[in-house]
C-alpha cells in the first residue's frame, strides 16, 4: 500500500489517495484515511508510458539482437525513463530475421518478461520512394509465410506498418480480422488509396508527417487523410522529425484521444554512445539527432519521458494531455486499455512519481518499485 498526494486518474487529479496493490495489479484506490502508517509520496503519480514504436535502446537494436536478452536490455533501458510496456519494433529485414524476432517475442512472453506486450513489424511491405533508412533491397510485397507469421496469437499484440499502395485492401482486411493492428506509413499513397486502406480495417498512421505523402490543396495525401479521418497517429516529438507548429496542428486536429507519442528509438537511445552499426552503414549521433552519414534521419535517441517534456515545452500542450498521449491513448490503440495506460482498479500497477521538473523519483512495474532515477 502507498499514499500519494497527487494521482492522475481517468477522471483527472485526485489528492491524498491510498492505492492498494495485489499480485501486481491495483486492487483499490480511494481517499487515504486521516490516520495511517503507510508511506506517503509527494509529487505526481502518473501512469507508466506505452511505446508502440521502439527499435532499440541501451545499446541494443532489435534487428541485431533478436533474442530475449536483447528484449530485456531494451526494456530495462526505457523503463528507467518511464516506459512500462512496449512493442519492440523490427525495421524492414529479410524473412529469417522476421521469424527470429517473432520467436524472441514469443519466448519473452512465455517467460513473462515484464513490459513486452507484443511486436511491431515496420515493413517490409513499404514504398521504396518513402523508405527513409529502410533498406530498399528488403522492401517487398507480402508473402503467405509473412502473413501467417503476423497472425500468430502467441505474439500478443501484433502491429504492422505498411504502404497501402503495395498491399491490397483485401490483405489489410484479412490482417484486421485476425486482430493485427494495421498502421499506414512509409508510403506515397494517394488519398484514395489511404481511404481505401482505412475502410478495409487500418486503424492508424506511423510517425505522422515523416515518410509519407504530404498534404496539398487538391491532393490531401496520407497526411491530409490522417488529419481528416478518425484514426490513431503516432508522432515523434524530438524537435527534429516534426516542427513544433506542425505538431500543434496535429494535436488540434486529432486531439489527445487519437494522437500518440512514440520514440522511434534506436540503439543509441538511453545511452551516451555516439555511433552504432546499422546494416551496411552506421547511425551517428549529433547532439540528440540521429542520422546516417549522408544526413538521412535514422530514428531517434528519444525516450518517452523526453517526448512528454518536449510536447509540453515545445508544443504548449497541457501536461495531462501529453501524459494521456503517452499512456492511455496507445493502450486503446492496441486494445490493452483494460490493463494498461491508467491508474485504475484492475490495471497493472505500472506508474511513476514525477517531481516539479518532471523527473522520475520512483517507478513501479507490476507493483514492484524500481531503482530511483538520478
Amino acid at each position: 500500500m502507498l499514499v500519494c498526494e497527487q494521482v492522475l486518474t481517468r477522471d483527472g487529479w485526485r489528492h491524498h489517495q491510498l492505492i492498494t496493490v495485489e499480485h501486481g495489479r491495483i486492487s483499490s484506490i480511494g481517499p487515504a484515511p486521516a490516520q495511517h502508517h503507510y508511506p506517503v509520496y509527494q509529487g505526481r503519480l502518473v501512469p507508466g508510458f506505452i511505446d508502440i514504436q521502439v527499435n532499440g535502446g541501451g545499446g541494443v537494436l532489435f534487428n541485431q539482437d533478436c533474442d530475449v536478452d536483447g528484449l530485456q536490455k531494451m526494456m530495462q533501458a526505457h523503463l528507467a525513463h518511464g516506459t512500462t510496456a512496449m512493442l519492440p519494433t523490427l525495421i524492414t529485414d529479410d524473412y529469417a530475421t522476421m521469424a527470429k524476432a517473432a520467436a524472441a517475442v514469443r519466448q519473452a512472453r512465455q517467460q513473462k518478461v515484464p513490459g513486452i506486450v507484443g511486436v511491431h513489424f515496420e515493413g517490409p511491405w513499404l514504398a521504396a520512394k518513402r523508405k527513409g533508412v529502410h533498406r530498399e533491397a528488403f522492401i517487398r510485397p507480402p508473402t503467405a509465410a509473412e502473413l501467417d507469421l503476423l497472425t500468430d496469437p502467441e505474439l500478443g499484440v501484433v502491429m504492422v506498418t505498411l504502404a497501402p499502395e503495395t498491399v491490397a485492401p483485401e490483405v489489410i482486411q484479412r490482417l484486421s480480422h485476425a486482430g493485427v493492428k494495421v498502421f499506414l506509413g512509409h508510403s506515397d499513397a494517394t488519398a484514395a488509396q489511404v481511404n481505401a486502406a482505412l475502410d478495409a480495417g487500418a486503424i492508424g498512421f506511423t510517425h505522422l508527417y515523416n515518410a509519407m505523402s504530404q498534404l496539398h490543396s487538391r491532393a490531401p495525401g496520407m497526411v491530409g487523410v490522417c488529419l481528416a479521418r478518425d484514426a490513431y497517429a503516432g508522432i515523434i516529438v524530438d524537435g527534429y522529425h516534426v516542427d513544433p507548429q506542425a505538431c500543434q496542428i496535429a494535436f488540434r486536429a486529432k486531439g489527445k484521444t487519437q494522437m500518440m507519442l512514440v520514440t522511434d528509438a534506436m540503439a543509441l537511445a538511453a545511452t551516451t554512445q555516439t555511433h552504432t552499426p546499422f546494416f551496411d552503414t552506421e547511425i551517428q549521433r549529433h547532439g540528440d539527432k540521429l542520422t546516417t552519414p549522408d544526413g538521412t534521419l535514422a530514428g531517434s535517441s528519444l525516450t518517452m519521458l523526453e517526448a512528454v517534456k518536449n510536447t509540453v515545452s515545445q508544443c504548449q500542450v497541457p501536461l495531462t494531455d501529453a501524459l494521456e498521449m503517452a499512456s492511455l491513448t496507445p493502450a486503446k490503440a492496441i486494445a490493452l486499455e483494460h490493463e494498461h495506460g491508467a491508474i485504475a482498479e484492475g490495471h497493472y500497477a505500472n506508474f511513476m512519481l514525477l517531481d516539479a521538473d518532471l523527473s522520475i523519483t520512483q517507478l513501479w512495474l507490476h507493483g514492484v518499485a524500481t531503482r530511483k532515477e538520478h
